[in-house]
């Protein structure tokens, strides 16, 4: 792969992550602060969302990344004329 591909294949990567960090994030804090409203035990739902939100996207990226590097492994270096 050369290096422009490679900087683009980064670029998509670390939008990705940004994305998916922001959304599992909100998401848990949305769903949480929607629990507490319902059950008026305000903010206890919203942490307990937000914490899940982030292992959530941690597990998420972590899969990310993972399968990142591994395409990384499979391409072939178009340099390499072995």
């Amino acid at each position: 792969m050369n290096d422009f591909g490679r900087a683009g294949g980064y670029l998509a990567l670390f939008s990705e992550i940004a994305i998916v960090l922001l959304v599992t994030t909100l998401f848990g804090v949305l769903l949480g602060y929607w629990i507490d409203e319902r059950l008026n035990t305000l903010p206890i739902f919203v942490v307990a969302g937000l914490l899940l939100g982030f292992g959530a996207g941690g597990l998420a990226v972590k899969r990310l990344i993972t399968r990142f590097l591994a395409s990384f492994d499979r391409a072939p270096d178009r340099n390499d004329r072995s």
